[in-house]
């Protein structure tokens, strides 16, 4: 078994990151600082379901539970393609609301930040299908870790978030356009 610590995952996504905007930068020949700032606020974004999505809740010592994989334990994948089904396996009401309000909660980011910083998601229906898509990427990457689920209980309720936080971006957006 191999275990994958967060601090890791997250200085590897953070050096990708890095990398991937002095690559732009280079091609482009000039930096923009505003737009900078907002790719800024998708990175943070995209750092917080990191952690959120693939490492535990619980913590031991105070520290993260690092990302466990396991070829031999990771296949069959879990997967649950029928929705709602194990919302009755918690074992107290206040689980069940954790899993349905923070995976709600986690996305709601999203749908305020991708209009701002992809000015292409103009609409409701496009920002939805960039939340979605993103969702099912997460949930599909989950796929290899043992200790993971792909659900599409979480893809519906992170498009769900997403829905919401479009939303919030629209009535702000209308608020100061008045």
């Amino acid at each position: 078994m191999t275990e994958i610590p967060f601090l890791l995952v997250e200085a590897v996504f953070a050096l990708v990151w890095l990398a991937c905007r002095i690559v732009i930068r280079i091609r482009r020949g000039h930096i923009d600082w505003k737009r900078e700032a907002l790719l800024l606020l998708m990175f943070v974004n995209l750092a917080v379901m990191i952690r959120f999505t693939f490492f535990a809740m619980a913590r031991a010592n105070g520290r993260v539970q690092p990302l466990r994989f396991d070829a031999a334990a990771a296949y069959p994948f879990k997967v649950n393609l029928i929705p709602f089904v194990n919302l009755g396996d918690y074992e107290s009401k206040r689980e069940l609301l954790l899993n349905v309000i923070g995976n709600t909660a986690m996305f709601i980011p999203s749908g305020i930040v991708l209009p701002i910083v992809y000015k292409k998601l103009d609409s409701f229906w496009k920002v939805v299908l960039a939340g979605s898509a993103l969702s099912l990427i997460i949930e599909l990457l989950q796929l290899p870790f043992f200790e993971r689920t792909t659900d599409i209980d979480d893809l519906l309720l992170n498009t769900l978030g997403v829905a919401i936080g479009y939303a919030i971006f629209a009535l702000v957006r209308k608020i100061i356009r008045r």
